[in-house]
């Protein structure tokens, strides 16, 4: 199916899973390490990409190298603004109407920033964006609107940034797993508590980081405190781990979405002495998926980059996700590391896989109504409905039957 590309920038876009430390215009990476006198290996767009970010990736852990620079350049309040203000505005740019920035706040936490200066610092960037753009709207056209999701990490070592290596030097004698689970409880009642208390646009609680040794139950405690405070919740699951992954985030620690989901078909990969039929499992995991309305952040260009055994868009399990009217949505996980927008990934998918008009509208749609969207859920109802009929109306514009 062919669709005229002004079209596709013309619909109103959403992206529930983007980094934002993975998401920095690469100009911005180089004035601000300029600035901070932060080491590069290149201080060029063109030698980072060949360096840094490149086209594709050994797996995971290369890709993940980058966020080492990016996070180096985002210890001040200034530059948490400015990054997160140029985040909203490049998808504003492209028609998204609504974005759900995710970071770990731990991993910028200081003496000389806390916490809430962290969150406000985005925040404050988000929101002056998000004004700046609605003032100068048409009645009929839907508001852009943001969220924060605060993330936890799976793992992390002293090394990773001078709040993890506050917390390893004050309990010393506590266990690897002990420092884990300490810091993403900590981090949750921090969440809840900046939530209730503040305009910061927290809307849910996420988990990310290798899958590999280091499962989601962990940080039970953690997504126990944030689900008895009606937090909403996101995991990183099945990206580069089995079906198992996917199942302990949803019964572990209550995934109501599901970031990746890449490898939730493969039945090869379940591993548990427990499963006697690996076939059966996978088909049972994936019905209850698709029943209960749990909607997977679809990463296509970052899972192309960071897993050797795809080699084209064809061999995503996004087909499948199709094929069982999984509820999904089509999100970027990193611009800046995967050199990728919300419209190139729709693109990529509409190239990939025969979408027809009507299920384009219902993945466009499903992502504005599985958001974590920050206000009551009656006023909720009203915005997806206005953004249904601005789709429809362009639809008709551009003669999409």
């Amino acid at each position: 199916m062919h669709y005229p590309p002004e079209f596709i920038k013309a619909i109103p876009k959403n992206d529930l899973h983007v980094h934002l430390d993975g998401s920095l215009r690469l100009q911005t990476l180089i004035e601000l390490a300029r600035d901070q006198n932060v080491e590069l290996p290149s201080y060029t767009p063109e030698g980072l990409r060949e360096t840094v970010f490149k086209p594709s990736y050994a797996d995971l852990d290369e890709y993940l190298r980058g966020f080492a620079y990016t996070c180096r350049v985002m210890q001040d309040e200034e530059s948490l603004e400015r990054i997160a203000y140029e985040l909203a505005q490049d998808n504003i740019e492209e028609g998204v109407r609504y974005v759900e920035v995710r970071f770990a706040p731990q991993l910028h936490i200081s003496d000389l920033m806390s916490f809430e200066q962290v969150m406000h610092s985005v925040d404050k960037g988000l929101r002056r964006a998000r004004d700046e753009y609605n003032r100068g709207l048409e009645a009929h056209e839907p508001a852009f609107e943001y969220g924060i999701i605060v993330t936890a990490m799976r793992f992390f070592t002293p090394k990773f940034s001078a709040y993890y290596s506050d917390l390893a030097r004050v309990h010393r004698y506590s266990s690897d797993d002990e420092l884990i689970r300490m810091a993403s409880l900590e981090l949750a009642k921090a969440s809840v508590r900046l939530r209730n208390e503040t305009e910061v646009q927290v809307i849910a609680f996420d988990l990310a980081g290798s899958e590999y040794g280091y499962p989601a139950s962990a940080h039970q405690d953690a997504y126990d405190f944030v689900h008895s405070n009606f937090m909403k919740k996101t995991v990183h699951a099945g990206e580069a781990y089995g079906p198992e992954s996917i199942f302990q985030a949803i019964t572990k620690i209550h995934a109501d979405r599901i970031g990746h989901g890449l490898r939730l078909f493969r039945a090869d990969m379940v591993y548990g002495d427990d499963v006697t039929d690996p076939e059966r499992y996978v088909a049972n995991l994936a019905n209850y998926i698709a029943d209960k309305r749990i909607t997977v952040e679809v990463c296509l260009t970052s899972n192309l980059q960071t897993c050797p055994d795809i080699r084209t868009i064809a061999d995503h399990s996004l087909g499948q996700m199709l094929d069982m009217n999984l509820s999904l949505s089509i999100c970027t996980d990193n611009r800046l590391v995967s050199d990728t927008t919300v419209t190139r990934e729709i693109e990529l998918a509409i190239e990939g896989f025969d979408i027809q008009p009507k299920q384009l509208k219902n993945i466009m749609i499903y992502g504005f109504k599985r958001s974590f969207f920050y206000r009551p859920y009656s006023e909720k109802r009203q915005w997806v409905r206005q953004i249904t009929n601005y789709y429809e109306q362009l639809e008709k514009k551009y003669g999409i039957a």
